[in-house]
């Protein structure tokens, strides 16, 4: 008789836990550059410009590779790319302590970001084939490995740098995220059944194609506006990780363990407050009216905009932290609800290459302020910089507001029609 086995797979929560260690030490290995970013810039003698063209190249790297990424996890194992992009960027991370000019830099951190950008439109869509009820506070505990992430890595990177050089923080980095990267091959499985395995289907399922995430978001006008809204969160958020440890080291002269401890704690332990309570609110009054989801992310956005000017232009530090954490707990209210809402209004098998389609333009504007602001420190302050991104959000907030009363619930609803007639 031939015996049959059961194919084991992880609990949700497993899957939840790989995908959040994983998250956190993505961001930690990010953030650990801009927190060193000082000792590079002296040891290799490079100008604030220079450094802020790097932070650009990088990013506008990561935005470019990231719809190969989304595209590949509609079509192969995600638990084979996750894993494999983390050992990646890992491996890179470690070799980033080689470089030596800033040619070099820019191409060994370029191959960490590829890695990255694979990583970056597939852990979510991974995390639904598990979480289905529990989607939602999924999504906003693995945001919370975000803003956790960064704030170790601020704290840390600092640390290390200051007291074994700035090239032993990426290899520390980078040992740790390779463990991790086993781990994953270990524990992580694919759930979802892909079209080319499947001997049952009478009519083979249409294979994704490279630019379908593209046409879903230039389509679909509730992911246009998320888009535009996500931009100008990521060119102020860019800016502000590049620059703040900086601005914190030069105005308020601390030192750079803790300058980058501080930049990131207040804004991302009131972030972690912020993305729980926003996520929360969207679930309860987004089932009475679907728009309010949006709604929070505009409303956050706006209310801002007055701690970005409180950060940018305080003289004493306790009214940074103040403007620091206002500025994290209210970015939260966009964080909680991106994905939510795009992925209501989709089809699920874009899930990766729309997310890879809409990282792709969000980060592309977003690689543009770390050069803007070091061209405007170099010749302006960083003071007059982080002002100007105030008025960024203002804008984008009241973008999102218009296409949440406009579009989601038109869009919602037409999704739901195309499932209920299984398409």
């Amino acid at each position: 008789m031939e015996q049959t086995t059961t194919k084991w797979y992880p609990s949700k929560w497993m899957v939840l836990f790989l995908i959040w260690v994983a998250y956190f030490l993505n961001q930690a290995d990010r953030q650990a550059f801009n927190v060193v970013l000082p000792l590079i810039q002296e040891d290799l003698g490079l100008a604030a410009s220079e450094m802020g063209m790097i932070a650009s190249i990088l990013t506008f790297f990561f935005a470019m590779m990231v719809p190969l990424g989304g595209w590949l996890g509609d079509l192969v194992s995600r638990k084979w790319l996750l894993s494999l992009c983390i050992i990646f960027w890992s491996v890179a991370t470690m070799f980033t302590g080689v470089a030596t000019s800033f040619v070099t830099l820019v191409l060994i951190r370029c191959i960490s970001m590829g890695g990255e950008a694979v990583f970056g439109p597939n852990y979510l869509p991974m995390l639904s084939e598990y979480h289905s009820k529990t989607r939602a506070i999924a999504m906003a505990l693995v945001q919370v490995a975000y803003y956790l992430g960064i704030i170790a890595s601020g704290w840390l990177a600092g640390y290390i740098g200051q007291t074994y050089g700035w090239k032993a923080t990426f290899i520390v980095f980078g040992a740790v995220g390779l463990l991790h990267g086993l781990l994953m091959v270990a524990f992580l499985r694919d759930k979802r059944k892909l079209a080319t395995e499947s001997a049952t289907q009478s009519t083979p399922a249409k294979k994704v194609s490279l630019l379908d995430g593209f046409r879903i978001i230039f389509t679909t006008p509730t992911v246009l506006f998320v888009m535009i809204g996500f931009a100008g969160l990521l060119f102020v958020v860019a800016g502000y990780l590049t620059w703040m440890p900086a601005y914190l080291h030069e105005n308020f002269q601390m030192q750079l363990s803790d300058a980058g401890f501080h930049s990131m704690l207040w804004t991302h332990c009131f972030a972690a407050v912020g993305v729980l309570l926003a996520g929360r609110l969207a679930d309860m009054f987004g089932t009475k009216r679907l728009e309010w989801r949006m709604y929070l992310q505009g409303i956050g956005l706006i209310a801002a905009v007055p701690f970005i000017m409180l950060m940018g232009n305080a003289t004493e530090m306790w009214v940074v932290c103040v403007g620091l954490a206002g500025f994290g707990f209210f970015r939260a209210f966009f964080d909680a609800n991106t994905y939510v809402v795009v992925y209501d209004v989709i089809p699920a098998k874009y899930y990766s290459s729309c997310t890879g389609a809409l990282c792709m333009m969000a980060w592309a504007v977003g690689s543009l302020s770390p050069m803007v602001l070091g061209f405007i420190k170099q010749y302006a302050s960083l003071s007059t910089g982080l002002s100007i991104l105030g008025c960024v959000w203002l804008v984008c907030g009241v973008i999102v507001l218009l296409g949440s009363k406009l579009f989601y619930r038109r869009d919602y609803e037409l999704q739901q029609q195309l499932i209920a007639r299984g398409e």
